[in-house]
């Protein structure tokens, strides 16, 4: 299996190269730097949504009091790349490059530091012998790093053996490159994607500046080839820790065909403390959504547990219940009692 040729890790904007400072350089000496020149090309300010995403931040190296695995998937592992945590679905890690080493990244342990090749032929063959014999999978999630930083014909490859598996339902591809680097999604990497129905893509928009003609032109093309698209965001402290922000984002993801799907709380991951925000706010935010905007571009909010434990949704407000009355708001914060009516069953 091959990568697709990719730039230098080397930040070069339009206008010329741009060089790191010694702090800088010192944090991507733990945690690798790199990112595509037309991510790049998106910053308009130092500090800004897109620099904070992309550019090392010396507070990567003050966060000392967390772990590099908190979801524990490394102990979820049955074989090297797959993590089987839920009954029915499994991760395959099928790369470790992605165009833009984001600095939230959950998986900083693993993306640009585990060696240059994708998973190799003997790996693959163990996921796919495991997969084949657990009938209870159904779903299976490609990611990494970035499953479309392999190029198409290893991409066809590894798609090919897991629709060989008859009881493997579902595949998705979890993917930041419509984002990163658009002009990889091309009319024959769709046509490619669309022999493998069916086949859902989740890509990674954090902010309503990564939405550009070209990124809008990505996911048409993947939209147009039927590929189910949704997006799975993370709140970020100095992205998206705004309620205008997040219903630009969400209502111009619907526009584009991508389906809000989740936002998260950021993993308890080392090195990420400093873009994490209080679970209060980010409540306050889906607050801010629901009502506001289409229900269809209100994802859920959610926080991965630690040790391996899932997904939990949290809702804006619990339900407050007396007898038979339920006590609900409304996105105006009016109060309402609703009376549950059952009919005994004879």
């Amino acid at each position: 299996m091959h990568y697709i040729v990719e730039e230098s890790p080397v930040l070069r904007k339009s206008g010329g190269p741009f060089e790191l400072s010694e702090s800088q350089q010192s944090v991507a000496s733990v945690y690798p730097f790199k990112v595509s020149r037309y991510y790049a090309d998106l910053i308009k300010s130092p500090g800004d949504a897109i620099w904070r995403q992309c550019i090392p931040d010396v507070e990567e190296l003050w966060d000392d009091f967390q772990i590099a695995d908190p979801l524990a998937e490394t102990i979820l592992s049955p074989v090297p790349g797959l993590i089987h945590r839920y009954p029915d679905r499994v991760v395959l890690l099928v790369s470790n490059r992605c165009p833009v080493y984001c600095r939230f990244c959950m998986r900083k342990r693993h993306v640009g530091t585990t060696g240059e090749v994708p998973l190799d032929p003997e790996s693959l063959d163990r996921a796919v012998s495991y997969i084949r014999a657990t009938p209870a999978i159904r779903d299976v999630i490609l990611s990494g790093g970035d499953p479309l930083m392999l190029d198409d014909a290893s991409l066809h490859t590894v798609l090919s053996r897991l629709r060989d598996i008859r009881h493997v339902r579902i595949i998705r591809i979890g993917t930041r490159i419509p984002v990163t680097m658009p002009e990889r999604v091309t009319p024959e990497l769709c046509r490619m994607l669309s022999l493998f129905h069916p086949l859902y893509v989740n890509t990674h928009f954090n902010h309503p500046d990564e939405i550009t003609d070209k990124s809008s032109q990505a996911c048409e093309l993947l939209a147009n080839a039927g590929i189910p698209l949704g997006n799975q965001s993370v709140l970020l402290r100095g992205v998206n820790d705004d309620s205008t922000v997040m219903r630009n984002l969400m209502t111009g993801l619907l526009e584009l065909r991508v389906k809000p799907y989740y936002i998260h709380q950021m993993d308890l991951v080392k090195g990420t403390a400093h873009f994490r925000i209080p679970v209060s706010q980010g409540l306050e935010i889906i607050r801010a959504l629901r009502g506001h905007i289409s229900g269809m571009a209100v994802p859920h909010y959610v926080i991965d547990l630690p040790e391996g434990k899932g997904k939990v949704a949290l809702l804006p407000e619990p339900i407050e219940m007396e007898g038979d009355i339920l006590y609900l708001r409304t996105y105006q914060g009016e109060r309402i009692a609703y009376r549950e009516i059952t009919i005994p069953q004879v």
